[in-house]
């Protein structure tokens, strides 16, 4: 028993003295149970909605407040024209407007009878029938309390309207997803692996002593995996187009170049991983768990990033991929062009240059 308690305490001082394999055993457990309970959630709150109110009546008041009130939506916008609507979907500001005509409560009064009409964003089609389906339950919902103790009841009758994807495809979601963790891994993982294939063969001090400057090498590192990159590209887009019938209904080489910015920003997240590696399945794991995971719960692909508490909303935001997936939804499937997109733009950017500056100069400073 003594021997036993022994190696047993001898295994404990192992694991205590590697910090990182303790920080896995412990810290994951913890990440997993938040990621789980907070963040991979398909309840659907904290929408922003607008409102057209064009009755402003004491009917059509309550109904707003009501719809505003729920836990589900936040009232983002009051437009007083139809024309905003299409500009606040196209900014990206909402997933849904509610419509209120003219004459809302004499309608009700006198005919039994009026009209509301819901507008959503259908480019993610799961989010739009969701919110939708919320919104009817709470005008069902107001409807029943003004019936109460009504001789005739009053109805209210919805129109739906999907904007963006009419016929609710997951393909216009799906297209944009895909080539945001495509280009990501491809990029990332395949460029910190070789970088860190070249130290595991012992090339790397040939390469090393070429007249060739760090920003060369890693160029000359990184090159192929932009073609490759271009190439997967340009086949996402034709399968989409013609395989998937998802239209291309903004600007084709906008949306291209966009996607080269997001392809030489995953290369830079690769050169900074292959500078902190030694080993392929290092370099490997690290790509996946930094990337891969961040990548499908917080872009925006798979579970609405405003679901989330504000932490993680704020964890959202240092995922390049989030902005990439936002970029390519609106120009790919809204039709937008640089007017709208800019902000996202300037983060993959801003982005690309802080992590590219980093990776050539700690790949320069273990050159030296």
């Amino acid at each position: 028993m003594k021997q036993l308690l022994v190696f047993v305490g001898k295994e404990w001082h192992h694991i205590w003295r590697d910090r990182r394999t303790l920080l896995i055993l412990i810290g994951m457990p913890v990440i997993q149970i938040v990621l789980y309970g907070f963040a991979l959630t398909n309840e659907v709150k904290n929408s922003n909605i607008a409102v057209l109110d064009e009755a402003q009546d004491a009917s059509s008041i309550a109904l707003t407040q009501e719809i505003a009130a729920s836990r589900y939506f936040h009232l983002r916008e009051r437009i007083t024209s139809p024309r905003q609507t299409e500009a606040v979907f196209r900014k990206g500001r909402i997933r849904m407007a509610i419509v209120i005509p003219r004459n809302f409560r004499e309608d009700l009064l006198h005919t039994h009878h009026a009209q509301v009409q819901l507008l959503a964003d259908a480019s993610d089609p799961n989010t739009a029938n969701t919110l939708t389906n919320y919104a009817m339950a709470i005008i069902n919902d107001y409807q029943s309390r003004v019936n109460s103790g009504q001789p005739l009841p009053y109805t209210i009758h919805t129109q739906l309207r999907m904007l963006y994807n009419p016929e609710l495809k997951g393909a216009y979601n799906f297209v944009p997803g895909v080539m945001a963790m495509v280009l990501m891994l491809v990029c990332a993982m395949m460029t910190s692996i070789s970088i860190v294939r070249e130290k595991e063969m012992g090339t790397m001090e040939v390469i090393l002593v070429s007249p060739l400057k760090p920003f060369r090498i890693i160029l000359a590192k990184t090159i192929p995996y932009l073609l490759i990159s271009f190439v997967n590209i340009v086949s996402i887009l034709l399968l989409s187009v013609f395989a998937l019938d998802v239209p291309i209904a903004g600007n084709l080489w906008l949306l291209v170049g966009e996607s080269m910015l997001f392809t030489a920003l995953s290369l830079s997240i690769g050169i900074l991983i292959s500078n902190s590696t030694r080993t392929q399945q290092t370099a490997m794991f690290t790509s996946m768990m930094s990337l891969f995971l961040p990548t499908l719960i917080f872009s925006g692909f798979l579970f609405p990033v405003e679901n989330m508490p504000a932490p993680l909303r704020v964890i959202a935001n240092l995922v390049p991929a989030k902005w990439y997936f936002i970029i390519i939804k609106d120009v790919m499937i809204k039709g937008t062009g640089p007017g709208t997109v800019w902000k996202e733009t300037l983060v993959l950017a801003g982005m690309t240059t802080v992590l590219l500056g980093i990776s050539i100069h700690n790949f320069k400073n273990r050159l030296e």
